[in-house]
């Protein structure tokens, strides 16, 4: 909590190349993002440019957050830095992570102590090379530690440290486990003895970032971890929703196992002029319904009710009307309940719906700039409608992203597509790799709705999987679906 705090304070963050995206989505808008690997020089040369930029955004006035993944001061560099910051007189806290042995012991289902096995913990930066002159690891000491060893950023040396710890008196059957991306939907794991631990983490493909856990403790893990045993283990999902609406979605996701990537499509923005708007919230007093059809319009209404000089008093008389569950929990977050929520969450339901309900009445239509003009053609056959566009959205794609690579090389397994507005703009920009990636099945497109499904179609690319209830969970529940097909269908293959 003290970390996202930070987050949201923060006019510049200077954030580690692991450090996944949609944790930098927590930051305010303002914030500006600096991933060190933009700055110039090899690893071992950008330390003093990383604490060069921390100071000078410092005395600038900027309030800067130093993001880093694990814990600062495990292997993270973080006391060169503060020792760097309390020099030149700058002001910080260290708040605290959790390091890459504990997260990757959690997640792999092994205790790193246990009273049986192991009443100690050592860990070990495994990237110095061990077979230099001299070496400041006592593997000696090592191979008699009574306890469990971590090896961090050993897997380049890996053949190496096995060897050094055996021959120091390691016993070659001990234990051990090698475990890659530890805590994301790419996590991997291998399991054998000491001995062959380089062997098997090569035939597993298993390499760097990766930590390995040494020890009898090792046993004691189930043969299907609580995170292996997830729904969307290994399953690679991304979003296409704009990043600060992508955070529920990413997060449900990861709870099932998933990786989320994020490749955002569409921008919401103010429009460009609020006359319309705000007349007609002047003159809200004439309308007996309110109609929503997002989230994102009642966010932009409410706002712009309070910028106008008013507050949800103002809609004491109007009775309220929105496409779904999501919309309507959005509302209640303003401490206004909908008078009306269809079943199925789609437009011409709400339609059936409101229509008889709206008869000679006046209809106030909050939305998007651009939407489908079902809703307001059908209820203006027996009410009075007014559209006003509350927030625009505009195509806003960053070709140098890197999941646009991703997709081309079919690092992907689904794409979700949860608006016909996002699935125009993620076909009209995608080159004929993506396009082969798709086509093939090797990258499968999951929609939201028969609507967003449509124009998918449209727009020349198949659909893999449908949600059969419009909504968030319903998404996921047909990615998990098509999920599970595959992997059941690549189990019974050759």
């Amino acid at each position: 909590m003290r970390a996202w705090q930070c987050l949201e304070r923060a006019d510049l963050v200077i954030y580690d190349r692991l450090v996944p995206e949609l944790i930098l989505a927590l930051t305010c808008p303002r914030a500006s993002h600096l991933c060190v690997t933009d700055l110039a020089g090899k690893h071992a040369a950008r330390g003093p440019r990383v604490i060069d930029a921390m100071i000078e955004a410092a005395r600038a006035g900027q309030t800067v957050v130093r993001l880093k993944g694990g814990d600062p001061l495990i292997f993270g560099r973080g006391g060169e830095e503060s020792e760097a910051l309390h020099a030149a007189g700058i002001p910080f806290e260290i708040v605290p992570g959790i390091s890459a042995a504990l997260g990757a012991a959690a997640y792999a289902g092994v205790p790193l102590t246990d009273r049986r096995s192991a009443s100690a913990v050592a860990l070990v930066a495994g990237h110095e090379d061990v077979v230099k002159g001299s070496s400041a690891i006592d593997w000696s000491a090592l191979a008699r530690f009574p306890g469990t060893l971590v090896m961090y950023m050993g897997m380049g040396r890996l053949p190496e440290i096995t060897r050094s710890l055996i021959q120091a008196g390691k016993p070659g059957r001990t234990p051990a486990l090698a475990v890659q991306e530890a805590t994301t939907g790419s996590q991997r794991t291998t399991e054998g003895a000491l001995e062959d631990l380089a062997e098997s983490a090569k035939a597993a493909g298993i390499s760097a970032p990766a930590v390995v856990i040494i020890g009898d403790v090792v046993v004691t893990r189930p043969h299907v971890s609580w995170f292996d045993s997830l729904p969307l283990r290994h399953c690679r999902v991304m979003i296409t929703r704009p990043l600060a609406q992508a955070g529920s979605l990413a997060q449900r996701l990861c709870e099932l196992g998933a990786l989320a990537l994020h490749l955002p499509l569409i921008e919401i923005a103010e429009p460009r002029d609020w006359s319309n708007v705000d007349r007609t919230i002047a003159d809200l007093s004439a309308f007996d319904w309110l109609v929503f059809t997002s989230a994102n319009g009642v966010h932009a209404f409410i706002k712009r009710l309070r910028r106008c000089g008013h507050d949800v008093r103002a809609l004491g008389h109007i009775r309220l009307a929105v496409i779904g569950p999501a919309t309507a929990e959005t509302l209640r977050g303003y401490h206004l309940e909908p008078d009306l929520v269809p079943a199925v969450y789609r437009s011409e339901a709400l339609a059936d719906d409101l229509r008889e309900q709206v008869r000679g009445k006046r209809v106030l239509l909050a939305r998007a700039d651009r939407g489908r003009d079902l809703l307001p053609e059908e209820l203006s056959r027996c009410s009075e409608v007014t559209e006003i566009a509350v927030y625009a959205q505009t195509e806003a794609v960053d070709h140098s992203h890197s999941s646009w690579a991703r997709l081309r090389t079919g690092e992907v397994d689904f794409v979700t597509l949860t608006s016909s507005n996002i699935a125009r703009a993620f076909a009209r920009n995608l080159d004929p790799d993506m396009r082969k990636q798709i086509d093939v099945g090797k990258v499968q497109i999951i929609t939201i709705s028969p609507v967003t499904s449509a124009t998918v179609r449209e727009m020349g690319l198949p659909v893999a999987g449908e949600a059969t209830i419009y909504d968030q969970e319903g998404l996921i529940n047909a990615v998990i679906a098509k999920w599970q097909t595959r992997r059941n269908g690549a189990s019974a293959g050759p």
